[in-house]
């Protein structure tokens, strides 16, 4: 079974419908809408403190043509003053986050380069500062092959190693914004950037664990990342987000496992997590989004297992599915129901001491 989302909305370039092949009714997708936003802009502080480099930034966001100060700036980041170069990269963050038609004057003026040099500086500031103009910059889909080409993936896993808390989280955005061009999926990976996302997943704040599971999901889509995300141990902190139902990252979390799930390692490292009794749960309590793609994980653990089906039909799974399959949306009840389905099959013992006895 592939990867079945139960939604149909666009999230990092694919599109949930074109996955599951079926679509919700109306209501189910604008619920689903929500359950990932890709990152946007930096979330970190506006305009610097009264200055003359502020007040001649905020003049050039409000005019239609700041070329002349975007060159300008463009020198100072290969200015051999660190100084320099920091202001520079503070400057053109700004300018790109708030113009979007900055992004494609920026890039043009050949900014790219030297701001992934200066990802790779000791200086903490100077690197957030480069990462985070990057990140604004990726907002462009016209400059997301540019700056792969420039060598920004390598620096960028390195910050998300190294960085500050905020350049780690940007850094992890900006990979994700990378991630949308099909070929850099596997760079990404083999650059070593999953087990430094599984790590944010873990310990991170509440959006850095939000930025982790996002890039996670787009990274995951490559068949060679999903094993790399098991074996740098993804599952046990996806499996624990799902169980904290008050969260908001139940719904994050089980698209990442939704996703993770068609790889054999995957289902292994779920069952060994204790991800079946989580999964019930979410059928029984969770909202309904919760309830349908854990009908939707739980299916592709049982279709090829009886082992499992016996585990899921242990937990308690059969009432709430048929509640589901009475109450659900279509899409919720027809998997219910086929679930259901695979749950009551006879077990291979069950139908030899049958036979048996007969």
């Amino acid at each position: 079974m592939g990867n079945d989302i139960p939604a149909t909305f666009p999230y990092v370039g694919r599109n949930f419908a074109d996955l599951s092949g079926t679509s919700l009714d109306s209501s189910s997708s604008s619920s689903s809408a929500s359950a990932f936003s890709d990152c946007n802009s930096e979330r970190s502080g506006e305009f610097p403190t009264a200055s003359a480099q502020s007040r001649r930034l905020l003049i050039a966001c409000a005019s239609d043509d700041s070329d002349d100060l975007i060159r300008q700036l463009v020198g100072d980041l290969e200015s051999c003053s660190l100084d320099e170069q920091k202001q520079a990269a503070l400057e053109i963050r700004l300018l790109a986050k708030n113009k979007p038609e900055n992004r494609v004057r920026i890039a043009r003026a050949g900014a790219i380069k030297p701001l992934v040099a200066l990802i790779s500086s000791s200086d903490s500031q100077v690197q957030e500062y480069g990462v985070t103009a990057i990140l604004n910059l990726s907002l462009c889909d016209e400059n997301k092959g540019l700056i792969a080409a420039s060598g920004a993936i390598k620096p960028l896993v390195r910050a998300l190693r190294t960085g500050t808390p905020t350049a780690k989280e940007n850094a992890a955005c900006a990979l994700l914004r990378l991630s949308q061009i099909e070929e850099n999926k596997v760079a990404i990976g083999r650059s070593g950037a999953i087990p430094l996302l599984v790590s944010l997943l873990e310990r991170g704040g509440s959006r850095a664990k939000k930025d982790a599971s996002t890039a996670l999901y787009s990274l995951c889509s490559a068949k060679e990342n999903k094993v790399r995300a098991v074996q740098a141990g993804a599952m046990r902190p996806l499996v624990e987000l799902m169980a904290d139902l008050e969260s908001n990252m139940v719904d994050k979390a089980a698209f990442v496992v939704n996703t993770l799930v068609g790889a054999a390692e995957a289902r292994a490292a779920l069952v060994r997590e204790g991800g079946i009794p989580v999964l019930v749960e979410m059928v029984e309590v969770g909202t309904r989004r919760q309830k349908e793609i854990a009908v939707v994980v739980l299916l592709q653990l049982c279709e090829e297992s009886v082992e499992l089906r016996a585990m899921v039909a242990r937990e308690g799974a059969i009432p709430p599915l048929v509640g589901l399959s009475q109450s659900g949306t279509n899409r919720g009840k027809q998997k219910a129901q086929a679930l259901i389905q695979l749950l009551r099959q006879p077990r291979s013992g069950d139908a030899a001491a049958a036979g048996t006895s007969e």
